[in-house]
């Protein structure tokens, strides 16, 4: 195994554990199949000091998603399904509320978050993935749109792949997938099961920040319910690179290349220069390659996985603890790989001058159903975003787009005919508007 020393990304790397507080990190990449950098930073338990290293366990959020939509794919292969299949086709029960024809939405929908169901509240106490039809089926709200007309992130939906996989194979879930791909990949430190993790040896400690102390402390695991479907994985940047092999030119027993190369193809744009795909995020053209990622979020878990195909690139980082900066980290990790400058981004947001009027349209209050809700304000014709109990100084970088000052991070508004805006594109979630300005 080769491992190189890489002094300025890990230099970078203590830089941003030091500014956000970060107990620890495993980070590994892997060229044409060989293991080009691992490291551990920081600690798995605070109060013990114990390092970290590639084989320590941690929870992967939203990574999870790919691996459910590669279980699918190994089902289309096989011939049992399409990805063009009406839901109804295999869950006859599904319903959303407004949707007179049910069977307009098809699986690929659930796959790329866009079968126009705006985010709902979420419910870990449903533990049987039946029970969450019933849930989806009674829910009264307005859809965003069509199928395929917009993009939301949404938990709810993309579970229901999940019922699928049990009502075509009937096994559970996550037997399904150990047995699918975590036992074919190699993948034997992955696990969804709680139970398993109070056995195993190094676990990192799940860590969240206390909003009054400001003080790290430590939490339990997760019991996700149904939406273990979208985030239930547990496992190691070892494991990850070999999960990610098999989009690269590695050994795959699960599914062809050319169904894989499916995942990560453009199906709806969701930022400047990125793309969404079937449970992939997708750069089409970052200096020159590909960039395909997946990040994941949940108490005690930041996480961010992907690969570069044409480099035969792949990148794991998981840190033990909430709203951390895996993202940044795993695109400095990939950087350096690429030899990139290590800071450069994705892509960058254009400045404009937004006048007073067009930014009278965007202000309003922004709400989701999943939980909470986004303020954008004007003082002085000077736009703020009030999230979370914090204030945001914004700019704009375009009429319809504005931009946290701290961090680039961009808001996307939807307006109706009049040029009100009636939804805000924030978080992967469409937020939608409160008072005047809703959807003509």
């Amino acid at each position: 195994m080769a491992v190189e020393n890489w002094p300025e990304f890990e230099a970078y790397v203590t830089k941003r554990m030091d500014e956000e507080q970060i107990p620890g990190i495993a980070i590994a990449v892997a060229k044409n199949g060989t293991v080009v950098y691992e490291r551990g930073f920081g600690y798995a338990d605070l109060q013990t000091k114990r390092p970290i290293g590639p084989d320590t366990l941690f929870g992967c959020g939203s990574v999870t998603k790919s691996l459910t939509v590669m279980a699918l794919l190994s089902l289309v292969e096989a011939g049992r399904l399409s990805l063009d299949d009406p839901v109804c086709a295999h869950l006859p029960e599904f319903k959303l509320c407004g949707m007179d024809d049910p069977g307009m939405v098809k699986v690929h929908h659930l796959m790329s978050h866009t079968s126009g169901l705006p985010p709902l509240p979420r419910k870990p106490e449903i533990n049987r993935l039946e029970d969450h039809l019933t849930y989806i089926a009674g829910q009264e709200h307005e859809l965003l749109g069509k199928p395929g007309e917009y993009f939301s992130y949404s938990n709810d939906a993309f579970l229901l792949q999940g019922a699928i996989i049990e009502r075509l194979t009937n096994r559970l879930y996550r037997r399904f997938v150990t047995e699918t791909i975590l036992s074919p990949l190699g993948m034997h430190r992955s696990t969804y099961s709680l139970e398993e993790i109070a056995k195993m040896a190094d676990v990192s400690v799940p860590y969240m920040k206390n909003n009054e102390t400001g003080k790290l402390e430590a939490v339990p695991w997760p019991s996700l319910g149904n939406y273990e479907v979208g985030g239930g994985l547990r496992s190691t940047v070892n494991d990850l690179l070999r999960y990610g092999a098999a989009f690269v030119g590695g050994e795959n027993p699960v599914a062809s290349e050319e169904l894989l190369r499916k995942m990560w193809q453009p199906v709806h744009q969701v930022g400047r220069k990125q793309f969404y795909g079937l449970a992939l995020e997708i750069v089409p053209d970052y200096s020159g390659v590909t960039l395909v990622s997946h990040g994941g979020s949940q108490q005690g878990v930041s996480s961010c996985f992907g690969f570069v195909p044409e480099q035969g690139l792949v990148a794991a980082v998981l840190i033990n603890a909430t709203d951390m900066p895996a993202g940044d980290i795993w695109l400095a990790a990939v950087n350096q790989a690429l030899g990139l400058p290590l800071t450069q981004k994705a892509s960058q947001e254009p400045h404009y001058t937004a006048t007073k009027e067009q930014l009278e349209k965007l202000a309003g209050t922004y709400q989701s159903r999943e939980g909470g809700s986004l303020q954008i304000e004007l003082a002085q014709d000077k736009p703020t975003l009030v999230f979370g109990g914090e204030r945001y100084d914004l700019r704009a970088s375009d009429s319809q787009t504005l931009v946290m000052e701290k961090d680039e991070y961009p808001i996307r508004f939807f307006a109706n005919d009049d040029e009100q805006a009636w939804a805000a594109f924030f978080g992967f979630r469409m937020w939608t508007r409160q008072e005047k300005g809703r959807k003509a």
